[in-house]
């Protein structure tokens, strides 16, 4: 299994939260393939970064290719993947395919489908919380490979804000039944 290039997250957000559908996340070897993103930049009013840096939001203003996990609605918890200063990917949800016994156990669900569907969902199987925050996305426990093939992509507007919600930047696999909504 290949790596992403070391400059992949150091680009503009759109460009990344794009090119991460396809490609392969594991944690602790646990994980699949990637199917759904959204894009958050610091001149979004939808991001946690714009209002400026944060304790809460300090990963989003480290270098690219870091994790910045946080908890929504004091409930979930959420992973993104840093790019350029203040802009992130969130990941919404993957097509589950490595360590299902350990998803399952984790989710008490055994509905493969509902495993990854969503941000919350997707932490609580790979079993991402706080302690992941601010760590390298190229070293352990994360692992981050490219697409396999070209992925056939749509976009449309993100799920969940209230701000910014005419902008573009949820992207799906095409024709995937994994995703957190259709």
């Amino acid at each position: 299994m290949g790596r992403l290039p070391a400059g992949f997250f150091a680009r503009e957000v759109e460009t990344v939260a794009r090119a991460l559908i396809g490609t392969n996340l594991l944690v602790d070897d646990v994980g699949g393939m990637i199917v759904e993103t959204e894009a958050y930049d610091s001149n979004d009013p939808a991001s946690h970064c714009f209002r400026g840096r944060t304790a809460r939001n300090a990963s989003m203003f480290g270098p690219p290719g870091h994790a910045y996990v946080y908890r929504s609605y004091g409930i979930h918890w959420c992973l993104n993947f840093v790019c350029t200063t203040g802009s992130g990917v969130l990941i919404r949800a993957l097509e589950p395919v490595a360590g299902l016994d350990r998803m399952i156990e984790r989710r008490g669900v055994a509905d493969v489908r509902r495993l990854c569907a969503g941000p919350g969902r997707l932490c609580q199987a790979l079993g991402i919380d706080i302690g992941l925050d601010g760590r390298s996305l190229d070293e352990p426990p994360f692992a981050l490979s490219p697409a396999e093939r070209t992925p056939m992509i749509s976009a449309g507007p993100r799920i969940g804000i209230s701000k910014g919600v005419e902008t573009p930047w949820r992207f799906c696999l095409d024709g995937s039944r994994f995703l957190s909504r259709r």
